[in-house]
């Protein structure tokens, strides 16, 4: 049996690229400052930071929910919080966006925290359905 603690962060690749594309907006930035296109420049830098911000905290927050026997683990910029399992409500929820059925996993105690497949790295259905698998009876 495999002992090791399931963890859901999001995709690497996707935290890469936005390192990358925060690192072209600003080189772009300073171009276009260079070449005296400065409402582009200040467009690019807005960009820039924006793109790393994203990046940074997909970084920082990594894995954004852990589970062990003992209850779960979700990491904020703030820290980390553990809920005990029978302390947190785990649920299901999918609404319509932009004419496409989403699923979000809400975890609820002290504070409601909603994570979708952007902070879990995949589906919310199937880590849904782990952490159930997980939760003692």
């Amino acid at each position: 049996m495999d002992n090791s603690t399931p963890k859901w962060a999001t995709r690497a690749a996707l935290v890469v690229v936005g390192w990358v594309l925060a690192a072209l907006a600003a080189l772009g930035a300073v171009y276009a400052a260079l070449t005296v296109d400065r409402p582009g420049a200040v467009l690019l830098g807005v960009g820039a930071v924006a793109l790393a911000a994203g990046a940074a905290y997909g970084t920082f927050v990594r894995p954004r929910l852990a589970a062990d026997t003992w209850g779960l683990r979700v990491r904020t910029l703030g820290g980390t919080r553990r809920y005990d399992w029978n302390e947190v409500d785990i649920r299901l929820v999918t609404t319509r966006r932009l004419g496409r059925d989403v699923a979000a996993l809400e975890l609820e105690s002290d504070h409601l925290v909603v994570l979708g497949w952007l902070e879990l790295g995949e589906d919310p259905r199937d880590v849904h359905d782990a952490l159930l698998a997980l939760r003692p009876a």
